[in-house]
């Protein structure tokens, strides 16, 4: 579509899907949703201990047999899973199948230690492909459509996780990967996809891009984009859609758990993420004391896998802080936004801070781009805050200074600490995968 701009009303909070085109799964009752999820967590729980024999000795220390779950809530007598756990057994030592068994593996960058390993049966492969093709509708996407993803392929778990999911559903996928801006945005033009699938900040980077070329980003052929793999805000969803007059949809998952996939927000309501609960079982507790919190109230992210054969996981802690919430335009819970990690909260000088309060705070400021980095360094036994961020491209010397000193304006009437503000140049800050690395610690322990 070039040369006109799709009237707004045609956009913004798209068409639900027909009852006949959801999974039999999305249409549960509770009481049907609770049968489904309890008989999977027996099963679970049992090829667990069997099979992985850190498992095995986490229960017998909690004095628990897989037999004595009788009710959901008997989750929470066993102890967690952390990072360190798939570290510390590196690489294979979670798998629960045989080597034999394994089609596929996936693995994290490793830039803090040792990469986490996950490996995927083809049954696991098969589950995977069908959540993301679920979530893929639920996005609005339907059979037959263009899918581009840019999200990277390799051992990250984006690219082929976005890929088979797609392919599921019975889109004609365009595997674009990350990088190449340039050439990207001309795939976009010719090949002319309905949905593209990538990080939010490098969805950012290619509307850039179209501008740079002269091309208006909201007349391309994209309807809807699929988000995830980073925090992203209200703010930046708002800029997306206006920038590019699509759907912006959020997307959530992790590697340990599955990859992209286990939760997904629905076009026609845009109010939290549908965890696919049939799959993946969460819990949302106090970070500090691990105590289950109900409902409705914020703490850390815990999933069990209720599915999986090759990795099953157990009570993982994901760091991510949400709130489970009612289901809406799905019967299964809600997630929340992601606010943060409880991992990368800040204190600086006695305040908590997130990256996301900041980057709620750049997207306001004219001129800044979302790509930024909070550097932390000492200075004089005194905590000290520094804010790379990127400019626009459109975004002169003269405008930087101005926009920089509002930046540090709003952080210390909304924050309420001190920043420095160092605005570089496009393309400055270094990014893995389309993501950038939001905390970088100067500090000696």
């Amino acid at each position: 579509m070039t040369g006109t701009t799709r009237s707004r009303t045609t956009r913004r909070l798209g068409a639900a899907p027909a009852p006949s085109e959801l999974d039999p799964a999305e249409r549960y009752s509770a009481d049907e949703l609770a049968a489904v999820q309890l008989e999977r967590l027996r099963w679970t729980l049992r090829h667990a201990y069997d099979n992985v024999p850190l498992y095995r000795a986490r229960f017998d220390e909690a004095g628990f047999r897989p037999e004595d779950c009788r009710g959901l809530g008997d989750l929470a007598r066993l102890p967690f899973t952390t990072k360190h756990d798939l570290r510390d057994t590196y690489p294979f030592g979670m798998f629960a199948v045989p080597m034999s068994d394994v089609r596929r593996v996936h693995a994290s960058s490793g830039t803090t230690g040792r990469p986490t390993v996950v490996g995927y049966t083809e049954h696991d492969i098969d589950v995977w492909a069908d959540v993301v093709a679920r979530s893929i509708r639920a996005a609005g996407g339907r059979p037959g459509q263009k899918v581009h993803v840019s999200y990277g392929y390799g051992l990250f778990t984006g690219g082929l996780g976005a890929h088979y999911g797609a392919e599921r559903l019975g889109c004609t996928v365009i595997p674009a990967s990350g990088g190449m801006t340039a050439r990207q945005v001309q795939i976009i033009q010719d090949f002319r996809p309905e949905i593209i699938m990538v990080t939010p900040s490098y969805m950012l980077t290619l509307v850039d891009e179209f501008e740079r070329q002269g091309i208006d980003p909201r007349t391309t052929s994209l309807r809807t984009g699929i988000f995830g793999a980073e925090p992203w805000t209200e703010q930046m969803r708002q800029e997306i859609e206006e920038r590019l007059d699509i759907d912006a949809v959020d997307i959530y998952g992790l590697s340990e758990v599955m990859g992209p996939g286990v939760a997904n927000e629905c076009v026609e309501t845009k109010d939290g993420l549908h965890v696919w609960e049939d799959h993946f079982y969460p819990e949302v507790i106090d970070p500090f004391t691990g105590e289950v919190l109900p409902d409705g109230e914020e703490g850390e992210l815990v999933f069990t896998s209720l599915t999986k054969q090759a990795l099953p996981i157990i009570r993982y802690r994901t760091r991510d802080l949400t709130r489970l919430l009612p289901g809406t335009a799905r019967p299964m819970r809600r997630m929340s936004r992601i606010t943060g990690r409880s991992d990368d909260m800040i204190i600086l000088r006695g305040v908590n801070l997130y990256p996301t309060q900041i980057e709620e705070l750049v997207l306001r400021t004219g001129g800044m781009s979302p790509h930024f980095q909070l550097v932390l360094a000492r200075r004089e036994r005194m905590d000290q805050l520094t804010v790379r961020v990127e400019a626009r491209p459109d975004c002169p010397g003269p405008r930087r200074e101005a926009a920089a000193a509002e930046l540090a304006r709003a952080i210390k009437d909304g924050v309420g600490v001190t920043a420095e503000i160092a605005v570089v140049d496009p393309d400055t800050l270094e990014r893995s995968v389309g993501k950038l690395r939001r905390i970088v610690d100067t500090r000696e322990p």
